[in-house]
């Protein structure tokens, strides 16, 4: 499958490689939500994981601890799905989370949320 101009390939990354990485941005950008208001999850207590999400760690996150409220978000936004979004992220706590956040996700999953969503992106440069 050749790179489209929706997707173009990195420079001088090999065919194979740069449809990979583009597959593995889509895998996240159809995840996404069509805006951040959909973003209605808890704000605090203990958050249950299931499996499919919590499948390598922990499944129970005390949202009033900083590290397991940033390892929840880490964990939704990496290995959540497009239902799972809505339930388990708030959008309030999100845009808070995310100029520290952003550094604890991996490259891609940054830059298809601050691409899909400016106000991430601008969240980052005000906290700069």
């Amino acid at each position: 499958m050749p790179s489209s101009p929706r997707h173009p390939a990195p420079s001088g990354l090999p065919d194979p490689v740069a449809e990979d990485l583009a597959l593995y941005r889509e895998k996240f950008r159809r995840r996404l939500p069509e805006s951040l208001d959909e973003l209605r999850g808890p704000t605090q207590g203990v958050v249950e994981l299931p499996l499919h999400m919590a499948w390598s760690g922990m499944t129970s996150y005390d949202m009033s601890k900083p590290r397991h409220l940033m390892g929840l978000y880490r964990t939704v936004l990496h290995e959540g799905l497009r239902d799972d979004l809505p339930r388990y992220l708030n959008q309030d706590l999100l845009l808070q989370l995310w100029p520290v956040l952003r550094t604890l996700v991996g490259r891609t999953v940054r830059t298809v949320w601050e691409g899909a969503f400016p106000q991430l992106a601008s969240r980052t440069r005000a906290a700069a």
